[in-house]
């Protein structure tokens, strides 16, 4: 089999049998159509005749290139992946990427706002909603949503109208590999979105009809991308550095709730964490302000 028809067929089953999200998918398949790329100015057209030094070769120019040791290692993963379905289902011979091995990435911590920045931003929100203004009202469901149950912004904007339980305040999110579950939120989220479904959901869905929860100026599916330039407007004027996207209210919610005593697992559980260990670096950033904390108000420190 050719090597650039086994990525396809790859990407096919991650998609229709994984049940991996269309983002994830596209990583996989751009990732390794760069493989596919790289083998061919070698001479390497088939699946078969990918050898382990063709891929240590392809790592090390890609590290020569000034990747970030993130990319390569989500590269190995993509490519390991790809010869393990290959030698299971008989394309190949075998393993390929057995004994391959790639650079660990560099753990940076996550950016996480102070509860005081976070009360800012909602002070702010709420002002412009009590405009009326439709998007408005719908920019404060959103990020009091995704702060009070920590959602990823394609969990969020998956959402549909019965996926919110008003009255047991909690969300029946789809995460990643199509696994659901029901996060709590809160009262402050609940206000929110209850004016959002009865003012302005109406006002933006006009006569069209759908069933997401979130919806655009054009009455459609509020995409991912919306809600990342949302909250990279609002974060823009936060002090700090590092990411600015909705992930940050996530880690923050997850931070914030293990200040505050949450049990870790019942953290991980409400992420829809597979493992516990990612969500233990959350249990890291409590500590590192913590100590920060110990730091300047301790006058033996």
């Amino acid at each position: 089999m050719r090597l650039d028809r086994a990525v396809e067929d790859f990407a096919a089953y991650l998609a229709a049998e994984r049940g991996f999200s269309e983002h994830t998918v596209r990583a996989y398949r751009s990732d390794l159509t760069r493989l596919c790329r790289f083998a061919d100015d070698r001479g390497v057209e088939l699946a078969g005749d990918v050898t382990l030094d063709l891929l240590r070769e392809w790592l090390w120019q890609g590290s020569q290139a000034g990747l970030a040791k993130a990319t390569l290692a989500r590269r190995s993963a993509a490519v390991r992946a790809l010869t393990i379905w290959l030698a299971r289902t008989g394309d190949t011979d075998a393993d390929a990427a057995a004994r391959l091995k790639s650079p660990r990435p560099d753990r940076h911590l996550p950016r996480v706002l102070t509860r005081e920045q976070m009360d800012k931003i909602l002070a702010g929100l709420k002002a412009r909603a009590d405009t009326d203004d439709p998007g408005a009202i719908r920019d404060l469901a959103v990020i009091e949503l995704l702060y009070a149950s920590a959602l990823r912004a394609s969990e969020l904007t998956g959402l549909d109208i019965p996926s919110v339980d008003v009255g047991q305040l909690t969300v029946r999110v789809t995460g990643k590999g199509s696994k659901e579950r029901v996060v709590p939120f809160g009262v402050p989220a609940l206000h929110a979105l209850v004016r959002y479904l009865d003012i302005a959901r109406p006002l933006l869905v006009g006569d069209q009809e759908t069933a997401a929860l979130f919806l655009s100026g054009k009455g459609t599916r509020l995409g991912s991308r919306s809600v990342y330039s949302l909250v990279s407007a609002l974060l823009a004027a936060v002090p700090g550095g590092g990411p600015s996207g909705p992930h940050a209210l996530r880690h923050t919610a997850a931070t914030h709730l293990l200040d505050g005593g949450a049990d870790l697992r019942a953290v991980q559980e409400l992420l829809g964490h597979a493992s516990l260990g990612t969500t233990q670096i959350y249990t890291h950033v409590s500590t590192e302000r913590l100590t920060e904390s110990y730091r300047s108000a301790h006058p033996r420190a």
